[in-house]
């Protein structure tokens, strides 16, 4: 039989999880890639840019992907063969059917320096796994490594502009670390031959089907053919896991005195009652609230690579906000900003904010992600600091009042307003938007709106998305509150 070929990430899904990697091998149409995922990986392809444009040097040369393995293999052998005194990115090796792709291979002295790069912010212990499995074959493949660093995201970094990224990626040397892996690294490759040669393993679902990645199989192994599924439960996959392995397939399976968790217990017996939990605390709490109301939402990017001065990698700033006023009962008006210009927006959009709220008024959102961006503005924005900390002492957060004093058995042990508003409208489900219908979508539909490539017509077309997905939330809060201060709970 003929060994079987195994890349570096099929061999870190198998350290994952052995299931994941038999599935990806033979079933891959079992999988469904989430938008998150997609984000992420987008997010890798922006960080090995900027690490190709700070760790390259003169003669710097790629090894473009070509689905014909063998020819990326040879162009890496022929460079290395040839002298090359350059750094190579990408650099392919494969020994005893484990494909590598090296981030950046750096001449060091009579060898070569390895800098594997990530999007993250910290070393993570699949990280240094990942350069283990990199060591092993570049070794086995001749290549004198004379060290193996991995580099990721500094936090902290401020972006001056003018395309200068030095200082956004901290270096650490795993060499030591490493060596010691070797043994740990052959009897993973052992293993993940086993998984993709036999029969699909017997692993039970729980906390690595979310850790260290979300596994694009979790709705093919999470039981999800009964009208409560397991999932919905909340809390911790391994516990969630544990039922499923006892053959509890639905949230009314699981014994009521197996659950010690106040809120499991809650999603439980509201649950297997049928009926929705309304209490009466909601309504006295949003009746009290004075006029007039400001409902807040924004919509926020984070790209690792900033690409505004001022801002840091993956620090939430804000592009867009939506505001429904009611200046009385049931007077209401809207607001919104949003500019696809590319220019940077902060100090436009803060001072619209700052004269739409006005002075007086509940400022209320859901969570307290708006309070966080709000204070990211004041950091880019020190001289706005005293008006936009007067919105930040306004701010209501209407999410901890529903989750008190509401549950509904179709909410799925969440809270989120996604989750909410459906079972309190069904008119109103954010599933029925077209196009951007998430926060993810919407970071990546702004950023897609201002590159300079996108047709005038896209641009148009996410405008007029952004603007829709922004106000939905608004909305949305202004029915939840009416839901419950009006007394139709």
């Amino acid at each position: 039989m003929a060994t079987p070929s195994l890349s570096k990430s099929k061999l870190i899904a198998q350290w994952q999880c052995p299931k994941r990697l038999h599935l990806e091998k033979h079933h891959p149409d079992f999988g469904q890639v989430s938008a998150r995922t997609r984000a992420l990986w987008a997010t890798g392809h922006r960080v090995g840019d900027v690490a190709q444009q700070l760790y390259g040097a003169p003669g710097s040369v790629e090894i473009e992907f070509d689905r014909r393995i063998g020819l990326m293999i040879r162009k890496t052998r022929d460079l290395i063969d040839g002298g090359a005194d350059y750094p190579i990115f990408e650099a392919t090796f494969r020994y005893e059917g484990v494909l590598i792709r090296v981030d950046a291979l750096i001449p060091h002295g009579d060898g070569w320096r390895v800098v594997e790069i990530k999007a993250s912010t910290s070393v993570k212990d699949y990280h240094v796994l990942d350069c283990a499995i990199q060591d092993w074959v570049l070794r086995n493949s001749g290549i004198d490594v004379t060290s193996i660093s991995l580099a990721h995201i500094d936090n902290q970094f401020v972006y001056q502009g003018d395309g200068q990224y030095a200082g956004l990626l901290v270096e650490h040397d795993l060499t030591d670390e490493v060596r010691t892996l070797e043994p740990a690294v052959l009897e993973l490759v052992a293993a993940a031959r086993d998984a993709v040669a036999g029969p699909m393993p017997l692993i039970d679902v729980g906390k690595q089907c979310t850790s260290p990645y979300e596994c694009q199989f979790i709705e093919h192994c999470w039981p999800n053919d009964s009208a409560y599924p397991i999932s919905g439960l909340a809390g911790d996959k391994a516990k969630l896991g544990e039922y499923v392995a006892l053959g509890y397939k639905d949230i009314c399976d699981v014994p009521a005195e197996d659950i010690s968790a106040p809120t499991q217990q809650r999603i439980h017996r509201v649950t297997c009652s049928g009926e929705p939990e309304i209490l009466a605390g909601a309504a006295r709490e949003f009746s009290a609230l004075p006029y007039p109301r400001y409902y807040l939402d924004f919509e926020t990017i984070g790209p690792p690579i900033p690409f505004w001065p001022g801002t840091r990698p993956y620090a939430a700033v804000a592009i867009q906000w939506s505001c429904h006023i009611e200046s009385a009962p049931r007077e209401f008006r809207h607001e919104e900003f949003l500019d696809l210009s590319g220019a940077p927006p902060m100090r436009a959009l803060a001072l619209s904010l700052i004269e739409t709220l006005g002075d007086s008024g509940p400022v209320l959102m859901w969570s307290n992600y708006e309070k966080l961006v709000i204070n990211n503005l004041v950091e880019l924005l020190p001289d706005l600091e005293k008006p936009l900390q007067a919105i930040v002492d306004r701010l209501y957060d209407m999410q901890p009042v529903v989750k008190e004093n509401y549950y509904h058995p179709d909410m799925l042990g969440s809270w989120s307003i996604k989750a909410v508003m459906p079972t309190i409208n069904p008119d109103m489900d954010y599933a029925g938007l077209e196009g951007i219908k998430e926060g993810t979508a919407a970071s990546e539909g702004f950023i897609e709106a201002i590159q300079p490539e996108t047709s005038i017509e896209r641009k148009a077309e996410l405008d007029i998305q952004l603007r829709r997905y922004c106000r939905f939330d608004t909305e949305a809060m202004v029915e939840i509150l009416k839901f419950f201060a009006e007394g139709r709970a």
